[in-house]
This record gives structure tokens, sequence and C-alpha cells, in this order.
């Protein structure tokens, strides 16, 4: 396989002789005649590249043997005045043959001549360069084939714009997939955008084209310009394994060459590999960058990934959360998509700093102890005319049929996850993101618009799949592939879906028939709970169930129980907006619901502004209201999520047994005449066991007799009503014992007072 930053090897050594037919890849049809009688290059293939029309370029540039002991160079110059070809000593004229810039120079030699370019320019200055067409091809067959192999990475180590050497000269190795194209060519600054200066070489069988371009430096802009089949010319078209890109409004790809980040994670990354997520504490900060914080005195700028690394590492650090998940940072021109209509999958956006400044935040993070997680969209992309749709003048990413191929909730394409070479792209990007970045998991948007041909579709308006179903076969293989490479090759990531319908065994293992992924968000329970706790107290009584139905599923999957971003726009309000009642009383709730969540069995998620009570909707064009922290009661809440995160990380019953049904016991399921829940959760060993019980109502219950599973003192180690957190301070007096007093089925039981709108939670501390 091909280095990164590394020697491609050569296919066509360049001391002696033509390349032999099998290092030549095959080539895209001649569409002019190539040579006079094997002599010379004929006038017609000369106009054909110089209208940037010719299907095969390296038929006609470069160097070619025109006879016994004679060459002939050739060579697309616009910018030339004049120019000499430098073989060795010898300084040899090049003679015009075309008006727009085209050069031939005549060489005497038994072998295929080793030559630079000295270019006069018009202005007079002279530039003395390499040729991109004395070089031979640089792709490996086998790495070719390989982009049709789901799971591989090969994509990002061979499509792309890549850095090396080849036969020792510094430069960029350019391949792209656009097999129906007529032509292909690099363009950039460093051409004038000139489709004549640098058209590419076909691999017929791969459908790749690809050109090595010595002296490109790291930073320079860039675009392919595509002669789609029908010989008209697409508009300029982004590289889809771009590295880097232009910050939008601009839409060029960036020279990066990828390379090894600078890394100081080593100890994070060798105890990941060893972690079970599944039994460990995840409390996951959803983040989306562009609007967490900015820098107002500085014409409210975005923060730079660095001040990020510096400011919202250290905050989650101190807020107890295990994980920042990043709304999509994949490249994407339109701000208010907040991401999940990406152009560039492989590249960093630009809106916060380059990609080498996007590894410092993760290094920061990981040094911190703290995982990144980045919302990843596989399922569909932007009809942006620099983007993927139509890339080589056909349908190549996207189905050909609306009925498959176009989302009507969303205005975009669907990927055709039939199509071999699509599906290993994708697949590659999630490896990508997770080894060559060290991010430590993939949140997966849309699952369900993915599994389901009819996805928000009328009759009709969807084509069932062979055996006549509704499920797309194509996309459910993608991912049961993708969640295979990911967990085969970076050990300790999880992936998770956001798929919101009873599709079974979305966490269970492909080989047991499941889709493989990780964890997946449990829409279910995020609906239910906040219909429930969104109604007055009053009128809760009606509604108990909401409060109990997601413990019927709750072992079914492995569960992350959301809050996001979801939640909070569209004119939902703000987390603290959905309350009822007074102000006091909202903020009881919400700190009484965040309780009943961090209790409940299942990892975290809170999307950011939540955890301080942010009173307005988000809004994706302005910076959170930092200033709410002046008052106490938003000062509560944000004490409220800081202290659950360190309890529940610090309480082996609160999260180790997540997933599984023997670390749950219902206590009281059935009292919906005062709103009040209790369960305990437990760990692995005997004595790990945390009750938790929530008072859903504005009114104190005294003496409220619980069961419990096990003697000892109860430590109340959580209680939202805490006067430290804006509540009225009713309480235990730090714990209690439990009395030989039988209830609710236990031998045991505690005689509680409970605050009003309130949770606690209380720890048998070990004996």
């Amino acid at each position: 396989m091909t280095g990164i930053d590394e020697t491609f090897a050569t296919k066509a050594a360049q001391s002696s002789g033509t390349p032999r037919p099998a290092e030549v890849p095959p080539s895209a049809p001649k569409s002019a005649p190539q040579a006079d009688e094997g002599r010379t290059v004929h006038k017609d293939a000369i106009a054909a590249v110089m209208a940037a029309n010719h299907g095969d370029a390296f038929a006609v540039l470069g160097p070619h043997q025109v006879g016994p002991k004679a060459w002939e160079v050739r060579a697309v110059l616009p910018e030339a005045k004049g120019a000499t070809l430098l073989v060795g000593d010898a300084r040899i004229a090049f003679e015009r043959r075309h008006p727009d810039g085209f050069f031939v120079a005549k060489v005497p030699s038994e072998g295929r001549p080793l030559y630079e370019i000295e270019v006069e320019t018009w202005d007079g200055a002279k530039q003395r360069r390499h040729d991109p067409f004395s070089f031979g091809s640089s792709l490996e067959q086998h790495d070719v084939n390989a982009l049709r192999e789901v799971g591989t990475n090969v994509v990002y180590r061979v499509l792309g714009a890549q850095a090396g050497k080849l036969d020792g000269v510094d430069g960029f190795r350019f391949a792209v997939w656009a097999p129906n194209a007529k032509r292909v060519s690099v363009v950039g600054e460093f051409n004038d955008w000139d489709g004549r200066r640098h058209p590419m070489r076909l691999w017929r069988d791969g459908g790749i084209w690809e050109l090595f371009v010595p002296g490109l430096k790291a930073g320079a802009t860039y675009k392919y310009e595509v002669r789609g089949p029908d010989g008209g010319l697409l508009p300029l078209k982004a590289d889809p394994v771009a590295f880097a890109a232009q910050q939008p409004p601009e839409t060029a790809s960036v020279l990066h060459g990828l390379g090894e980040p600078a890394w100081r994670d080593a100890a994070w990354m060798e105890g990941r590999g060893r972690k079970d997520p599944r039994h460990a504490a995840i409390s996951i900060y959803e983040v989306h960058l562009g609007s967490w914080a900015r820098v107002p005195d500085e014409g409210n700028r975005y923060l730079t990934y660095k001040e990020f690394a510096a400011r919202l590492v250290p905050y989650v650090k101190e807020m107890g959360f295990t994980h920042i998940e990043l709304l999509p940072i994949t490249e994407h021109p339109f701000d208010g998509s907040w991401g999940y209509q990406p152009v560039s999958l492989f590249a960093p956006t630009s809106r916060f700093g380059p990609p080498d400044d996007f590894v410092h935040f993760v290094n920061a993070a990981h040094e911190a102890g703290i995982g990144v997680m980045l919302d990843w969209v596989p399922g569909h992309f932007p009809l942006d005319a620099h983007g993927l749709g139509q890339f080589d003048g056909t349908h190549l990413y996207e189905h050909a049929d609306p009925r498959q191929g176009f989302h009507q909730d969303w205005g975009t394409y669907i990927y055709n996850f039939g199509r071999t070479e699509v599906s290993t792209f994708l697949a590659a990007n999630a490896r990508f993101w997770l080894e060559h970045y060290h991010l430590d998991g993939l949140r997966v948007d849309a699952v369900a618009s993915m599994l389901y041909l009819d996805y928000s579709r009328r009759a009709g308006e969807w084509i069932p799949n062979q055996y006549g179903g509704n499920e797309n076969l194509d996309a459910i293989h993608f991912l049961r592939k993708t969640n295979e490479a990911t967990y085969s090759h970076a050990p300790g990531t999880i992936t998770v879906a956001e798929e919101s319908t009873s599709w079974p065994g979305v966490s269970h293992p492909t080989y047991t028939g499941g889709l493989g992924f990780g964890f997946k968000w449990n829409m279910g329970w995020m609906h239910d709970t906040l219909q429930f706790i969104s109604k007055e107290p009053i009128h809760r009584r009606y509604h108990h169930h909401d409060l109990t139905f997601g413990l019927l599923y709750a072992f079914s999957e492995n569960f992350i129980l959301p809050l996001s971003h979801d939640e909070v726009v569209h004119g939902k309000g703000s987390m603290l907006g959905k309350m009822p009642g007074d102000r006091w009383q909202k903020f009881a709730n919400l700190r009484a619901y965040y309780g009943f969540m961090w209790g409940h069995p299942g990892k975290k998620l809170l999307f950011m502004g939540g955890e301080f009570g942010q009173e307005r909707e988000w809004n994706h064009n302005q910076s959170l209201d930092w200033h709410l922290l002046d008052d106490p009661q938003h000062r509560g809440v944000k004490d409220v999520i800081r202290d659950l995160n360190h309890l529940y990380a610090s309480t082996p019953a609160l999260h180790s047994r997540d997933v599984e049904a023997g670390g749950f016991q219902w206590l009281v399921a059935d009292d919906q005449d005062n709103s009040v829940i209790a369960w305990a959760r437990k760990g692995k060993q005997p004595n790990e066991i945390a009750i938790v019980v929530s008072n859903f109502t504005p009114v104190p219950r005294e003496g409220y007799r619980i069961g419990v599973p096990a003697p000892g003192f109860y430590r109340e180690a959580f209680n939202s009503d805490a006067e430290g957190y804006g509540g009225t301070n009713v309480g235990n007096m730090g714990g209690l014992h439990a009395e030989a007093n039988e209830s609710h089925g236990q031998a045991q039981s505690l005689c509680l007072r409970l605050p009003p709108l309130a949770t606690m939670i209380f720890v048998l501390d070990a004996a």
C-alpha cells in the first residue's frame, strides 16, 4: 500500500526505456489521433489537448519515443513565452506548436530521458520545474482493487491529495474516483485553474484518475475539473477525500497531505483499548462548536480549536462529563445545517482552524481523560454544485431514481449503499476519524432514514426491496460492515445509532443478526419522560406510565439517554422552558428531572446549555448565555449536573450494569397518586447498591416508606432540593439506617422525608 508522506513506488522507471505495457494502467479511449506514423505528435491530438478535450493526455504529453534514439518531450505551458528542456548539461529549446502554449522539444537519447523544464514567462521571469507527465503511475493494482472492499482504510491512504516523493521528487499525488468522466484535471492556484495544464491518467478497471504533481506545497487550494460522459464540463468539484478545505463560503479543497499527527495521547489510546464501554460510566456533553462560546470583542468570532482546548476541555473536566460529542465538524457549506449536510467528509471544518489545531484539541481532551466523539452523517449529502452530486456527470454517489436517491425532508441526496465503492468510501471515513484523528466514538445520524426505503414517503414514492419489503438491504449491509470494521480496527471506541423506531437488535452483534452498533439513543425514553415532566404536577398522576414504560424495554438494547440539540430547537424551547410552574418550580422540576435521568439505567447525553438551565431556545448563530451563571438558580443547576456526573462515575451501582436487567430493581412503580417513583440500582458486588427516589409533586412527604434490598446505612449522596442548588433543603440528615420493617416485598426499608419536586439518590455504605 502506498504510504502517506512517504516515497511513492513509481510504476515506470525513468532511467531507460519506455514503461512496459503491464506497468501502465488501462487508459481512457483516445479522443484524437495520437501521432503521425508513430514519429511525432499529430496536430489533432494537440488541438484536443489544448481544448482540454483529450481523454488520455499521457498518450500525448511527456516523453515519447519517436524513432531509434529519438524522443520528443511535449508540454502544455500557456504561461510561457518560451521554454528550454534541461537534460544533464544540455539545453534544448522547445518549439511552440500551438499558439496557446503547446511545446515540443526533440531529444537524442537511447533511453527515456531524465529532464527538467525551464520556463520563461511573459514578464521575463524564469522558473525551473519537473514535468508531471515524466512520472509513471504510483498506484498499485491491489490498492485499486481494495477500493471495492467495504471496511478497508485504503480510500484515505490512496485517494485524495497525498504528499510524498516520487523518484526522489517532492510533490502531491492526486487520485479521484470518477469512472464515467471523459477527462479529469487537477486545477488550482498553482496552474491558474487551467484544466489543460494537469489532466490526469485513468485506471480504467477501477475508475481512478491519478496524477503526481511535483513541487506543490501544503496550503495550496485545488479542485477537480471534470468533463462528463456527454462531453460537457461540470462545475468544479471539491476533492471527496480532501483532508482540508477552505472556510465557507469558499469551496476549494486545500492541500494538507495528512501525514502522522503530533500525538501526545499514547497513554489514553493504550487504556482505551482495554475498556468495555458497556460497563463504564459514560456521560456525554454534546457541543456545537460554533455556538458554545464566541468572542464578542472581536466581531463575535468563533473560538479556535486551540481555544476550545484551553476553555472547553477544562470546563468539561470540571463538570465531570466523560466525553465531548461534537455536532458534525466535517466541512460543510451552510452554517444553518449545523454540520449535518457535509461536503468534505475527511476534512475538519476550517471554521475553527487547520487540521493540526484539531489534533491539538483532541490531544488536550485525552490528556484530561476526556473522550471525543463525532456526529457522523453517512445517510445523505447536500446538492451543492462543488460536492458529490453528479460527481462525474452521472449519479455516482447517489441513486439515480429520486425514490431512492433524494431525501424529501432535507432536500439532499441519499447515498447509493448498493454501490460497493460508495459503501467503501463511507466505511473508510468512519475508520479515518477513529484511527487518524483518534476519536473515541461516532454517533451515526438519522439511522432510521437509512434503514427504511419508505422513510417519510407515501405509497408510490418508494421502491420495495427484492423481497417486497421496506427494509433497505444495502444500507443494512453497509452499517454492519462499518461497525465490524470500526470495532475491529479501533478497539475501545463506540458507535451509537440515532434510531427512532423499534428496529430490533440495533446494538446487538452482527453475528447474532444485529446491526453491530455499540449503543442506541433511547428516543422513546426521551419522548415519554419529557412529555411527563412538561405536565403540571396536578396532572402527572394521569401520565405516570410515561415514567415507567421505558423500563419495559430498557435492557433490549445498549441505550444512551439523550437530551440532545434536537429537543431545544424549532420552537421546542429550552430544557428549562419545558418545565411547568413558577420560576422556582421550573428550576426544581429541571433539577429533579436531571436526578431522575442520572439515576435511570442508560448512559447519559446532554446538549450544551442544558447543564445550567439556558432559558432561550438554542440559536446556532450566537453564544450560549453564560452570563446566566451570575444567577444562583442557574448556578444551582450547573452544580447539580457536576455533582451527578461525579456521583455517577464514582458509584459502580449507577453505571456498571447499565445494560443488564439484573442491575435494576423496582421499589415503587405504582404510586401515581403521589407521582413518586423509586428503584434500586445494583453493581457487580452485593454491597454495590444505590436507591433512586423521585417526588414529582410540589408537596413534601413525611414518613414515606420504601423497601430496600439490603440492610445497612444508606447515605444521602444526592438531593436535588439541597439549599446549595436553590432548593428548600428538605432531606434526611445525610442518610438513614435501613430498618427491619418489611415494605414493598423487602425485609428492610427506609422511612424517608421526600422533598418537593426533587430526586434523591442514596448509596449503601460498605460495611
